[in-house]
């Protein structure tokens, strides 16, 4: 029996945009199991609680059976290494991330040689979206209609009372 491949998408998700979205599904395409890890960064200050964010990605992501939304707090590599994955996914905008990511993967592969790292090249329309730039945009009334799923947009709306 072949085993099956596991990859875990991480992030803060705060909140999920559609480039989140865009990540997680393509993920979902390749692998059988995609574990979407809610990170607590404690040098964050996020809008949404954890469970609020993992929330709505189950809303928006509710029609990709193979994903698993979870949270974490500790290192990546242990919570992929307790996963039993092999490889992590991550979303590149722009070759400004590329320096930060490699880093980051540099250090997973040090902790841990057997998991591999994949980087998924974001459509596009997606290039210049970050959640920071969203929530700023919704704090101060403007429209993020076509940059989060609707869901997201209702709740930025309420988080802000707008």
């Amino acid at each position: 029996m072949l085993s099956e491949k596991i990859a875990v998408v991480p992030g803060s998700f705060d909140p999920i945009t559609n480039g989140h979205l865009d990540i997680i599904r393509r993920a979902a395409d390749v692998f059988d199991v995609v574990y979407v890890a809610v990170l607590n960064n404690s040098s964050k200050n996020p809008l949404f609680s954890i469970d609020e964010r993992m929330a709505l990605i189950a809303e928006v992501a509710k029609d990709l059976p193979n994903i698993r939304i979870e949270s974490s707090s500790g290192l990546l590599i242990d919570y992929a290494r307790a996963k039993n994955a092999k490889a992590i996914v991550r979303g590149l905008r722009a070759i400004s991330d590329f320096e930060y990511e490699m880093q980051i993967t540099s250090m997973n592969k040090f902790l841990d040689e057997s998991i591999e790292t994949f980087f998924i090249m974001t459509k596009n329309q997606y290039s210049f979206l970050s959640s920071s730039i969203v929530k700023e945009v919704a704090q101060y009334g403007g429209t993020v209609t076509g940059l989060v799923p609707p869901e997201v947009e209702k709740a930025l709306l309420q988080k802000f009372n707008k």
